[in-house]
């Protein structure tokens, strides 16, 4: 028997995977504050160490539709806390780690599948669960903390200042498993039918008129239910994984990864630093909670602010030649944010109104295996570029010729025409 409540229990559900999102993911973003110093420590090329990075990205792109199917076919509340115990086991081991492959092991290739079994491959469609309608504000919400986990990198930089990096691991790690292991045993549901609920505007009557995508498929997804393989058989699908990899894989993460040693390398403090990458952090929430707009004026109009603003951030970033500019790092951090914030939600919004079904799962965690692939690309590529050349110039211009490819495969994709694929199906 299906019951109403005056209070939505999908709204807890958003509010813990914004805990898990930045708690999990702020591991891994924490990664440009660990760089200088493991560095200042080893003397290891910056190609040959941001590849720790790469790997991570890899491994955890790979993990994603594997933990996305478990969470389809099995129970995820089950799955999850033993991807929060196995990746607050694996970031303790950095903290012992004495030789570059140390890392590789442990941060390249346990900790993301600890990552992935906790992470968005599972929240995500969780929430797409949760909520039949308004997916892009609901995504944007859930991926706030996305957000917070550059911000948590300030946290960690005191923490570092304070006790060192290795001891900074411990702390990162017991923070993870003392909030995150309660929240995903007593109060998370991966279907609303869990607690005998519907999921949100599932009760509205199927018609198109003058609705938004995400309503229209929402109601859609009981009428086709898109399987894996339907869903590869498709070009939008691989448009949205190609967007995945180079929005966020390569072009985001080959400047993430390396902003703070690049923004110290200018001259500036390792605070100051890493108050820019806090400054990301929170306009990424800004654009996250911004794709919601996308119910109203379309998911790809979105993607083209986003592509706009991003390539513009990355304009103010080359221009940055001293420490006579800090300006143009603020404008930086606020513009890359605002677009990086946007472009998660809409993506994973728009893959809903294509696809969401049982199978939505493993769909997702197709498009971030995509991600993974970009993902080795981007941190390494970054790094080399710099070991070859001795400046970030060329690889921060690549990453706004990937930031652009990415809107274009996203319009081909044309989650706007979602109707017309379902009727197709």
């Amino acid at each position: 028997m299906v019951k109403q409540s005056a209070f939505f229990y999908g709204w807890v559900i958003v509010g813990i995977s914004v805990a898990g999102m930045a708690l999990i993911y702020g591991i891994r973003h924490s990664f440009a504050v660990f760089f200088p110093p493991v560095l200042d420590e080893f003397g290891w090329s910056r190609g040959s160490t941001a590849l720790m990075l790469s790997l991570n990205i890899l491994v955890y792109g790979f993990t994603a539709p594997v933990a996305g199917s478990l969470g389809d076919r099995w129970k995820p509340y089950r799955v999850m806390p033993i991807g929060v115990v196995f990746l607050g086991l694996a970031t303790v081991g950095c903290a012992f780690a004495r030789e570059l492959w140390h890392f590789y092991l442990l941060f390249g290739f346990l900790m993301p599948v600890g990552t992935a079994f906790s992470g968005w491959p599972l929240l995500c469609p969780a929430l797409a669960n949760w909520f039949s309608k308004r997916r892009g504000m609901v995504m944007g919400i859930g991926q706030m903390g996305g957000g917070l986990s550059f911000v948590y990198g300030v946290f960690v930089e005191f923490v570092i200042l304070q006790l060192g990096w290795r001891y900074a691991f411990f702390v990162v790690a017991g923070v993870l498993t003392a909030i995150l292991l309660p929240l995903y045993f007593f109060f998370f549901h991966y279907r609303p039918e869990g607690k005998g609920l519907k999921a949100y505007g599932s009760d509205e009557l199927p018609a198109t008129g003058g609705l938004t995508p995400d309503v229209v498929i929402g109601r859609g997804s009981s009428i086709s239910d898109w399987t894996l393989g339907q869903a590869v058989r498709t070009y939008q699908l691989w448009c949205l994984v190609a967007t995945q990899s180079l929005f966020w894989g390569v072009g985001c993460y080959m400047v993430l990864s390396h902003q703070v040693q690049f923004t110290q390398d200018m001259g500036y403090s390792s605070t100051f630093a890493a108050s820019i990458f806090a400054l990301f952090g929170i306009f990424m929430m800004v654009g996250q909670i911004s794709a919601a707009m996308s119910d109203w004026i379309g998911r790809d109009k979105m993607m083209t602010l986003a592509v706009v603003l991003s390539i513009g951030a990355l304009v103010a970033l080359v221009s940055v030649r001293d420490t006579s500019q800090p300006w143009l790092l603020y404008i930086y951090a606020i513009l890359l944010g605002c677009g990086a914030g946007l472009v998660a939600p809409v993506v994973f919004a728009g893959a809903a109104d294509l696809f969401h079904g049982r199978h939505y799962g493993v769909i997702s965690g197709l498009m971030l295996t995509g991600f993974g692939i970009g993902g080795v690309i981007g941190p390494w590529l970054g790094g080399y570029i710099y070991d070859t050349s001795g400046s970030y110039i060329s690889a921060f211009i690549l990453s706004m010729v990937c930031f652009g490819m990415a809107g274009i495969t996203y319009w081909i994709a044309a989650p706007r025409k979602a109707v017309k694929l379902l009727a197709r199906s």
